[in-house]
């Protein structure tokens, strides 16, 4: 059999959101990593060279379309039937963890399963992790982790936990952890409801619909941090610094070009918001 060329090899990352369909602002971040990945940014292009990404951006659609918190229309936390979902009662549980099966034995291999949450009482973006035995593999899974925190200033890595919670055995992040293979990383990445601490501030800052979409592009553009520092990613083959120094650049010069007055009109204000997911600026 030929040898499968280098050039061709992609990485797969599995997401998922909205299996409480209470949680909202899991839908904000997933828009902003599917925005940010369907643009024309170089970073985006690159990751679409490297890597396939496969989006559920809601796992409980008749719970949101019937409002409820927790359940689906059959009563079930679909979020503790990762193990036995059935074709049933948990029929996009049961499709979506056929998906997954089937692409963790494809050849490329799944390499991340992110399952995206809102949670009520704690404040900033942070994950949650499964707990191994191999110590070189705890370490591998702190890395995105850490990366996204460099990119992002609302996700705190201090409330990032790694565990085993009994209560926790049928969720998608412990489930998957334990049947895809060691070289595989399954995280629940939560968010406030209400409110981050950035690093220095004194006060908590809201979120807002924006700033949940920012997440999902810092989301987004950490896979290439993470490429890149595993060496899948050549730095020699990209010119993406270059072109987000250029792009930071002419923003400052738009910021400077007002109309005499330091002010900017509202078409322009919101012209500068579309313009950010395509920008150097996240």
């Amino acid at each position: 059999m030929a040898q499968q060329n280098p050039e061709k090899v992609k990485k797969l990352v599995v997401l998922t959101a909205r299996v409480h369909p209470g949680e909202s602002p899991a839908s904000f971040i997933c828009q902003g990593v599917i925005d940010f990945l369907v643009s024309q940014h170089p970073v985006a292009q690159t990751l679409r060279d490297h890597v396939i990404f496969k989006i559920v951006p809601m796992l409980n659609p008749d719970g949101v379309y019937l409002g409820n918190y927790r359940c689906s229309l059959m009563g079930f936390d679909l979020n503790r039937h990762w193990q036995e979902p059935s074709p049933w009662a948990h029929p996009t549980l049961h499709a979506v963890k056929q998906l997954i099966v089937q692409l963790s034995q494809d050849p490329v291999g799944l390499e991340f399963y992110i399952d995206v949450h809102a949670h009520s009482t704690m404040m900033n973006g942070f994950m949650y992790g499964n707990v191994f035995e191999e110590e070189e593999r705890v370490q591998r899974q702190a890395v995105f982790p850490r990366l996204l925190c460099q990119n992002a200033p609302d996700f705190s890595f201090s409330n990032t936990s790694f565990n085993r919670d009994v209560v926790k055995a049928g969720t998608g992040r412990r489930f998957l952890g334990g049947l895809l293979d060691d070289t595989s990383y399954c995280y629940t990445l939560e968010v406030s409801f209400y409110s981050y601490m950035a690093a220095g501030s004194t006060s908590p800052v809201p979120y807002t619909e924006d700033t949940y979409m920012k997440l999902g592009r810092n989301v987004a553009r950490t896979f290439l941090d993470y490429y890149r520092h595993n060496n899948f990613i050549d730095d020699n083959k990209l010119q993406i610094s270059n072109h987000i120094n250029s792009m930071e650049v002419l923003s400052q010069g738009r910021q400077g070009n007002g109309n005499g007055n330091g002010r900017t009109s509202g078409s322009e204000r919101r012209a500068e918001r579309k313009n950010q997911s395509i920008t150097g600026e996240y």
